[in-house]
C-alpha cells in the first residue's frame, strides 16, 4: 500500500512530493519489487490531486526506473529497483572524482543539477 502525505504549505510541487515517497518507500523496501501501485485515477482522488499531477510523478518514476506500466495490468515497483547500495556506490564514485578534480561540494551539486534532465 502506497501511504503518501502532502504538504500543502511546501514549496515542494505536489507531483515532486509523491515522486519521492514513492521513490523512497521502494528504496527502503516499504515498497517490494512488484508491488502494483494505484491506478493514477485512483491515487489523484485518494489524495486531492489533479490526475495530471499524479500522471506526471508516474512518468518520472517510470523514467528514473522506479516503476514499470504493464498497459491495462496496472504499473509495478520494477525489479530490481531498489538497488542502493549500486546508488551509493556510483555516488561515492562520483564525490572521489569530485575531490580528486578540486570541486567543492556546491561545484558537485550543481554537475549533478545540471545533468538531471528537467521534465
Amino acid at each position: 500500500m502506497v501511504l503518501i502525505s502532502l504538504d500543502d504549505d511546501s514549496t515542494v510541487p505536489p507531483y515532486e512530493q509523491v515522486r519521492t515517497q514513492v521513490a523512497s518507500q521502494v528504496t527502503d523496501g516499504r515498497l517490494p519489487a512488484g508491488t502494483r501501485l494505484p491506478t493514477v485515477r485512483q491515487l489523484a482522488g485518494d489524495l486531492g490531486l489533479a490526475v495530471n499531477t499524479v500522471a506526471r510523478a508516474y512518468r518520472e518514476l517510470e523514467s528514473d526506473g522506479v516503476i514499470v506500466t504493464e498497459g491495462r495490468r496496472g504499473t509495478f515497483v520494477r525489479s530490481g529497483a531498489a538497488a542502493p547500495s549500486a546508488v551509493d556506490e556510483l555516488a561515492g564514485r562520483f564525490v572521489a572524482a569530485a575531490r580528486a578534480h578540486g570541486l567543492t561540494r556546491a561545484e558537485a551539486v550543481r554537475l549533478v543539477e545540471g545533468a538531471w534532465p528537467v521534465q
